[in-house]
């Protein structure tokens, strides 16, 4: 009996999470009560623990933690399952549900988060009660009760599973569907062609293999009919664009290179795109930048922030309100309907997604979402280089072997790029196409191998003539150094 009213809380459980994740998939003022608690584990986990978490699971971080929790939802519900009584195991799910209401309300959603705890509280209790009567009416076995309990999980699992396709579905289709983007004023003119390397990253990575890191466990869905951007602050006329305004605003066309500061050495948390935006100090030069305002603070509409210096907008590098991603409306995983671009600096303190405000403050009277949590306010792209082929390890045959890779240097750009063979002198190779010199550069070498085993290291020279430095050190507190 004890094994049965476990696995009866088991099923509750399960069928809790059904129902909450159903509901946030149908409606959209319900969040998920799981994303929600996720969303607070993220933002009380000390330091340490997210830099091991996203170097030992990298992009796979967000959805170990998802699954962590439905495990430990799922043991509770084992735990209210053995209690006494329905009614204190009914207790036991509704406090679950409550510190769930409690995180969702954190990002402003205290209606539907409430709604949404109410209703799985409910679906627990009942099914609870109803597998608890079954299992004692069970007189010659345990069939009945199985078969029920199996019929039930079954049911919550596929609730779960709709929800879940249901939320992806609306985070990836709507509004983009039939946009067409405006014409830029400024082109950035035919895109230089790829090295032919087998295994070398592409100069323009393709939006869906383009990397994604953000504090998002779901991209936001935002509607454009109601969708607006802010400029406010310390400015002389604040603004409020729609996105109809957005796009009527000249469009200027660039290639830039954006990494993550979480990126190690030979790391791929960088890629390079061609954006479609509004110049930054076009929006400025509108609203009126008052001569205090020495950061612009980016908010994103689940309130992520950034932050970076006012100078960047106006030293001639690329600062942007990107709405095009290579020749497209904004992947919606990637910002859309609009999103921060700002060459040269990593995306914790400058690529806010899903844009809803830009704010003009001082640098003392802010600190944006990854300051506090102990990575550096100033934030500027470190020179680095990555071999893409040959791979850690692998085999090659003697004779003349392809070594490739890419390099970077927003805003400066890359000048040059050596190869080193063991302890041999470095050696120069060739330079793929230029993109500008806010994009990477690919390159490669003709390496003749001989047989044995080798250590390539690779180095960059930036446009300004400053070496990638050797030592090797990790990502916190601003981005990784060292030869790969």
């Amino acid at each position: 009996m004890k094994v049965r009213n476990a696995l009866a809380g088991v099923v509750a459980a399960v069928v809790a999470l059904g129902v909450g994740e159903l509901l946030a998939g149908i409606f959209d003022g319900v969040p998920s009560l799981v994303e929600a608690i996720a969303g607070g584990v993220v933002d009380l986990a000390p330091p340490f623990l997210k830099d091991f978490a996203v170097s030992t699971l990298g992009t796979a971080d967000k959805p170990a933690l998802i699954v962590g929790i439905v495990v430990v939802v799922v043991g509770a519900g084992a735990l209210f399952g053995s209690a006494s009584t329905v009614s204190a195991g009914s207790v036991g799910f509704a406090i679950l549900a409550t510190i769930g209401a409690l995180a969702a309300s954190r990002d402003g959603q205290r209606v539907g988060a409430w709604i949404g705890a109410g209703v799985m509280t409910l679906a627990a209790a009942g099914t609870l009660a109803l597998l608890k009567r079954k299992e004692a009416e069970a007189v010659e076995g345990r069939r009945d009760f199985l078969r029920l309990a199996g019929a039930f999980a079954a049911a919550g699992g596929l609730a779960a599973f709709a929800g879940r396709s249901m939320m992806q579905a609306v985070a990836t289709a709507g509004a983009r569907l039939g946009l067409v983007l405006p014409e830029p004023v400024e082109a950035a003119g035919p895109q230089p062609a790829s090295l032919d390397v087998d295994g070398v990253t592409s100069l323009y990575v393709p939006n869906e293999s383009f990397y994604r890191i953000d504090t998002a466990f779901t991209p936001p869905s935002v509607n454009v009919d109601t969708w607006t951007l802010r400029v406010a602050g310390l400015v002389d006329k604040p603004l409020e664009l729609t996105y109809e305004d957005l796009l009527a605003m000249p469009m200027v066309e660039r290639d830039v290179t954006l990494a993550c500061v979480s990126n190690d050495v030979g790391g791929r948390y960088v890629g390079n795109a061609r954006w479609l935006g509004v110049p930054l100090s076009d929006l400025f030069e509108r609203a009126g930048v008052q001569g205090g305002a020495t950061q612009v603070v980016g908010r994103s509409v689940d309130d992520f922030t950034v932050g970076f210096p006012t100078e960047a907008v106006f030293d001639g590098r690329t600062a942007m309100v990107a709405v095009g991603m290579n020749g497209e409306p904004l992947p919606t995983a990637h910002g859309f309907p609009a999103r921060l671009v700002v060459a040269g600096l990593y995306g914790y303190v400058s690529a806010t997604k899903w844009l809803a405000e830009i704010e003009l403050t001082t640098w003392e009277a802010f600190d944006a979402y990854w300051i506090p949590r102990g990575w550096a306010k100033e934030a500027p792209i470190k020179l680095q280089s990555r071999i893409d082929v040959p791979r850690k390890n692998q085999e090659v045959g003697a004779g003349t072997v392809p070594i490739a890779g890419v390099a970077w240097a927003p805003p400066i750009g890359v000048a040059a790029v050596e190869i080193k063979i063991d302890d041999a002198p470095w050696v120069e190779a060739e330079l793929g196409p230029s993109a500008g010199s806010e994009a990477w550069r690919q390159w490669r070498y003709a390496w003749e191998a001989t047989p044995g085993s080798h250590v390539i290291s690779v180095r960059a020279t930036d446009g300004d003539g400053n070496v990638q430095p050797p030592d090797r050190r990790p990502p916190r507190p601003d981005g990784a150094t060292g030869y790969h």
